[in-house]
């Protein structure tokens, strides 16, 4: 119990200095408010997959590796490919994860990721059709989390979209409804690069790029992804307080400016 009160003590200290040091416009790793931590993306660290990325946001790193085999396709589309994103967080990666079933926060980046990328249509999912209701080109995208240190959201979408621009398919070659399988390997045809920015509120102040200190104080956060000509294409907000409609415009716009800094990022490392 003196642990327990300890504790709060100091989260309360450390939240109190947290939030004099945001009205001064300052972090207390020294960033600005709207700045994100360094990002940094390698390409095709595991070299049996299709694609692959590795990507250190700060101290939060993860590594995607995307496989593309053929599947049957969802009866609701049985012309198009199909993509499914799933993420693992480590438990030598934080103190918080435990073995064991997928946690709700694994759950939750992998659907929000996946939905980003789905919704911005970066891939052509018809491209991945070869006969319609038997088979299909099917995208499994995995995330492992080495490190987290905060948003893990921004840091495994950038991972898979470099996975993803980055990734060579097989052709084949399709005779009614026979499907042969060719040596030659193309480049996955990509439509746009999808790019997530997560804003937290603390108190009243919005900040870009959460580590895991602030997100253990944040009062709100919210997820924008958007695509090259700068459409929002989806959105996830996170935890039960509120935004303001002001708040949440300000963050659809800094998403925008800081999602094509982003692309810009990804498109030289792929070049």
């Amino acid at each position: 119990m003196v642990v327990t009160k300890k504790s709060l003590l100091v989260q309360q200290l450390r939240r109190t200095q947290l939030i004099d040091f945001l009205s001064k416009g300052k972090r207390l790793d020294g960033r600005k408010l709207l700045e994100r931590r360094p990002l940094s993306i390698e390409l095709s660290p595991i070299e049996k997959a299709s694609g692959s990325a590795r990507v250190k946001l700060g101290n939060t790193e993860v590594i995607a590796g995307v496989k593309v085999e053929l599947g049957t396709p969802f009866p609701d589309t049985p012309d198009k490919g199909i993509l499914i994103v799933n993420t693992e967080v480590l438990p030598l990666s934080t103190p918080f994860a435990e073995p064991g079933p997928p946690s709700e926060e694994s759950i939750e980046v992998a659907r929000v990721v996946d939905r980003g990328i789905r919704e911005s249509e970066m891939v052509d999912m018809s491209k991945l059709g070869l006969v319609k209701g038997k088979k299909v080109q099917a995208i499994f995208a995995d995330v492992t989390v080495l490190n987290h240190d905060g948003n893990l959201l921004d840091a495994v979408s950038y991972a898979v979209t470099s996975a993803l621009a980055s990734a060579k398919i097989r052709r084949y070659k399709v005779t009614g409804e026979e499907i042969t399988a060719t040596e030659e390997f193309v480049p996955l045809e990509v439509q746009t690069l999808p790019a997530s920015v997560t804003i937290a509120r603390i108190e009243d102040v919005l900040i870009v790029d959460p580590d895991m200190e602030e997100e253990a104080m944040m009062d709100a956060r919210i997820t924008f992804t958007t695509d090259d000509r700068g459409n929002i294409c989806a959105g996830q907000k996170g935890s039960a307080k509120p935004l303001s409609f002001d708040q949440i415009k300000l963050a659809a716009s800094i998403a925008r400016e800081q999602g094509d800094e982003i692309r810009d990022l990804i498109r030289g490392v792929i070049a």
